[in-house]
Order: structure tokens, then C-alpha cells, then sequence
């Protein structure tokens, strides 16, 4: 995955930015109950999928202890399993880049940068040197790491196994496999308390029109992550979009070699379900970009925009399903299909960036950096 880069300019490529904190964004302010929909989303989508997250992941790490403590094929698996588990919810929150996350110089660049850099992990684990919060260290740790600790250091199982047992560097392996889980719950437990203390009450009470402000912040990271985390980094990169021939060594989890698609899914499931304002794991809904749109009556071509957007993602995620479960493999043998994913998913960007973000009264506050 490219580093992904956020560049704070005096405007964005589609609409002007502005460039008082405390003035409006776009100008005029309508009547929607900003409040409620903050409401929603820190209560009912961003708060429970932290509190999903996080233990989801305090069970990794116990699961990696016991790997390092015994390592067998018994404790390997389970690592395995709660891997996936804990990167499958990871999903739902990589999008939420604001308060603490945003203030740890970037959460998810500790978390999700791919593809890994697998010569700054064996350096580290030959050395013993390295520095997990140097930002030269984002693509050497967090979930990709743990791919390719768990599943890329030797071509078999039993050759993975001997990294850890016997191997001259075994205690390396076993001191920065510890170091990445240990890095990645700490800092995930200071974002989850913070949400749950005191950044609650300052992003639902933020309700102005700047920029700022909890909700026009929060639409940039939303888009931000739906065109670069989900778009780009999943698919486009990959298929070759942004290149001059494909690379399916650039795809998620890798190494692993089974689940892109998986995670890719629960991605698309995230970003719509915050579209929609439903609950984490519920079927209620709520105050939404949705209802937002909804409230103003944005139409695009006569047909009312949220259904067009929800119409994409569903046309995106019947695309998706029908990709090989390794994208790696999906570009080797057949790419058409991922760059023709791509295409329907690029098509809400052009929704989202342009139309929502206008109908809203929001400036886009970052200019790409991939040239599409």
C-alpha cells in the first residue's frame, strides 16, 4: 500500500477550502440537526466498533504471548484465527482518523500500512534495533507485520515453526513479533479511552459548519478513507491502476493469501453502514449522511442521491463477491475483474466528493496524491 498523505492546502481539487477555522466552510449553514447525527455515530457506530476492536485484539495478544511462550502448530493456529478475527473488525475503525487517532500522528499508519517492508523486519530481528514509533518503522509493524510473522517467514509451516523454536534469530523473531502486538494494543486501548472519557462530549457538541468542526473533519476522513484506504489501497494499487503493470504483492494480507477479499467486505460493509447511520451490530439506524441528504432532497439526474450511493455500493459489493478470495491471485490470473471493481467503486467517489460534500456545505480539505 502507498503511504497514504494528507496535504492541509488553502483548496482542494473540487471545492474551495477555507481558510478561517472559525468561519463557515462553504457559507450558509442549513437546519439539519448536526447534533443528532454526531450523536449516532459516536454512540451507536464509532464507540461500540472500538469496543469491539479492542478486545478482539487484547485476544491476539494473549495468543501471540502463548506462541512465544510454546511455539507449536496448536498455538500458531490460534494466533492464525485471532488474527483475522481482530483484523476483520480492525475494518470497521481504520476510517475513524480523528481525536486520539489523528493526535498519535496517525493511528492507522501504525496499524495498516501495506505491502510490508520485509527487509526493516528481519534487519530488526537480526539486530535488535529498531523503533516501532519511527514513522520509518509504519510499514513494519501492524497487521501486515503479523502477515508475515505469522504466515511469510519460512514458505511452510514447519519451516515457520523452526524460526521460533530453533532458529539462530528465534528470540528476535519472538521479541519483535511481541513488540508489534504490544505497540498496536496500547495505542489502540489510548484511542478507545479517550473516546471513552472525554472525546465523546467534544465531538458531539461540535456542531458548527467549519473547518474544523467534528462533522466536516469527519466527512473528509470518511471519503478520505472510502477513495484511498478502500478504493486505492485495496484494489487500485494492485490491479496497476496507478502503475504501469500490476502488482498483486501490494495487495492486503498478502502472505496470508485467503482473505483480501474478506477484509475487502467487511470494508464495504463499514463504509456503508456509517452511509446509512446503522448501529454496530444492529439492525437500528439512525441521524446518517443518509438522512442528512435526505433532509436537503439532493437529487442527482432526478433520483434522489443517497439511493444512488447505496445503489454503488451495492453494485460494488456484488463485484467484490465475485473476486477470487486472494486478490493477489485474482490480478495474476484474471485482472479485468479488479480493475473493473475499481471502476464501480470509483464511481462514488465522484458521489460522495462532489455531490455530498456540496450538498452538505463541506470543503474537501486534501489533495490527492495517486494522479486519478
Amino acid at each position: 500500500m502507498i503511504k497514504k498523505i494528507v496535504l492541509f492546502l488553502g483548496l482542494a481539487l473540487i471545492v474551495s477550502c477555507s481558510t478561517s477555522d472559525d468561519s463557515p466552510s462553504g457559507g450558509t449553514t442549513d437546519d439539519f440537526d448536526r447534533a443528532a447525527l454526531l450523536t449516532n455515530l459516536a454512540d451507536n457506530i464509532i464507540i461500540p466498533s472500538y469496543q469491539d476492536f479492542g478486545p478482539k485484539l487484547s485476544t491476539l495478544k494473549g495468543a501471540i504471548e502463548s506462541f512465544v511462550a510454546t511455539p507449536n502448530q496448536s498455538t500458531l493456529n490460534t494466533a492464525r484465527t485471532n488474527w483475522l478475527t481482530a483484523y476483520k473488525a480492525w475494518q470497521h475503525v481504520e476510517m475513524f482518523n480523528i481525536g486520539k487517532a489523528e493526535a498519535l500522528n496517525q493511528y492507522y499508519y501504525f496499524m495498516n500500512i501495506y505491502p510490508v517492508t520485509v527487509s526493516d523486519i528481519e534487519t530488526g530481528v537480526n539486530t535488535g534495533s529498531y523503533d516501532l514509533n519511527s514513522s520509518n518503522y509504519h510499514d513494519a509493524q501492524g497487521f501486515p507485520a503479523l502477515d508475515y510473522l505469522l504466515y511469510g517467514v519460512a514458505s511452510d509451516d514447519a519451516g515457520i515453526l523452526s524460526k521460533y523454536a530453533s532458529d539462530a534469530n528465534a528470540q528476535g523473531y519472538k521479541d519483535y513479533l511481541t513488540a508489534v502486538i504490544d505497540q498496536m494494543d496500547s495505542l489502540t486501548q489510548q484511542v478507545i479511552t479517550d473516546w471513552t472519557t472525554v472525546y465523546r462530549n467534544q465531538f458531539v457538541n461540535s456542531t458548527q459548519n467549519t473547518a474544523t468542526s467534528s462533522l466536516n473533519k469527519f466527512v473528509n476522513d470518511y471519503i478520505f478513507y472510502y477513495e484511498k484506504g478502500l478504493r486505492a489501497n485495496k484494489f487500485g494499487i494492485p490491479a496497476g491502476v496507478f502503475s504501469t503493470a500490476p502488482l498483486p504483492e501490494k495487495v492486503e494480507a498478502y502472505y496470508n493469501q485467503e482473505v483480501s477479499k474478506a477484509l475487502s467486505l467487511e470494508a464495504l460493509n463499514a463504509v456503508q453502514n456509517v452511509f446509512n447511520g446503522k448501529a454496530f451490530n444492529s439492525s437500528a439506524t439512525g441521524a446518517s449522511f443518509k438522512t442528512y441528504l435526505e433532509h436537503l432532497n439532493t437529487n442527482r439526474g432526478g433520483q434522489n442521491l443517497s439511493t444512488i450511493i447505496n445503489d454503488q455500493f451495492n453494485l460494488a459489493r456484488t463485484k467484490i463477491e465475485g473476486l477470487n478470495s486472494s486478490f493477489s491471485q485474482q490480478v495474476t490470473a484474471d485482472n479485468s475483474k479488479m480493475t473493473d471493481t475499481y471502476d464501480v467503486l470509483q464511481m462514488a467517489v465522484v458521489y460522495l466528493k462532489v455531490d455530498m460534500v456540496q450538498a452538505f456545505n463541506i470543503s474537501v480539505d486534501y489533495v490527492d496524491a495517486d494522479g486519478d
